[in-house]
């Protein structure tokens, strides 16, 4: 384990001087198909209820709240920039501290500050475990890697915020892979697609980060350049 991380030295400046408070692990416990209705688009939080027909958001294409069906206020510049930071955190899986370091370590590195941070958010093992199909959602994949199911590079890694590299191999263990749950995400990927940076090997319940992915090849519903602009006032 700590071989792996010292080769992260991203990841140890990401993670910097923590307090106590910080240590204790904060994640969202309430109904998830909320936040996509609050967002107005598919998130895709819930796994393969939400490419059914009872997706709340395709039952309920409206915000959440006894005044969601009102007439909504007209959005001002700074609710639209906030919004799109929501969507991404919500998408990821995200809280603000967590992602407010995410951004600070994208606007160091050379290239353009949205694309960075998007591109490191990508790099999460928890979202490689999701992009490969050994689960059905994030937050699925983030329960897997921390109950230590996964290896990379043939040592198990329990933390879902690790950024894995190029050429990294990720990989469910081989006691694991007899989880119904897992065969079952494996099979049901094919749905999903697998990204074309990525090689994933289903028989061996393996994958191979080929390189980082381009802007073009990410396909989210995002404006990233409002998220830069939202945190450019701070």
């Amino acid at each position: 384990m700590g071989a792996v991380l010292q080769n992260g030295a991203e990841y140890k400046k990401y993670l910097g001087k923590r307090t106590e408070e910080e240590k204790i692990v904060a994640r969202y416990i309430g109904p998830v198909c909320r936040l996509c209705r609050r967002e107005g688009i598919k998130l895709f939080l819930k796994g393969e209820r939400c490419y059914t027909d009872k997706c709340a958001i395709e039952r309920r294409a409206y915000p959440p709240g006894q005044h969601g069906q009102g007439r909504g206020k007209k959005a001002t510049e700074y609710s639209v920039q906030l919004r799109e930071k929501q969507k991404l955190k919500r998408i990821y899986g995200i809280l603000e501290r967590p992602f407010r370091r995410f951004f600070a370590i994208a606007e160091q590195k050379k290239g353009v500050t949205g694309e960075n941070l998007l591109t490191l958010l990508e790099r999460r093992l928890d979202n490689m475990v999701y992009r490969m199909g050994f689960a059905t959602s994030r937050s699925e994949a983030r329960q897997l890697v921390r109950h230590g199911h996964i290896t990379v590079n043939q040592r198990r890694v329990s933390i879902p915020s690790y950024l894995v590299n190029p050429g990294d191999e990720v990989q469910v263990k081989e006691s694991s892979r007899k989880i119904t749950r897992i065969q079952e995400s494996v099979d049901l990927a094919q749905r999903r697609g697998v990204p074309e940076w990525l090689d994933v090997n289903k028989d061996t319940f393996a994958g191979r980060v080929r390189a980082f992915p381009t802007r073009a090849q990410l396909m989210l519903p995002i404006n990233e350049q409002l998220i830069v602009e939202l945190y450019s006032k701070v």
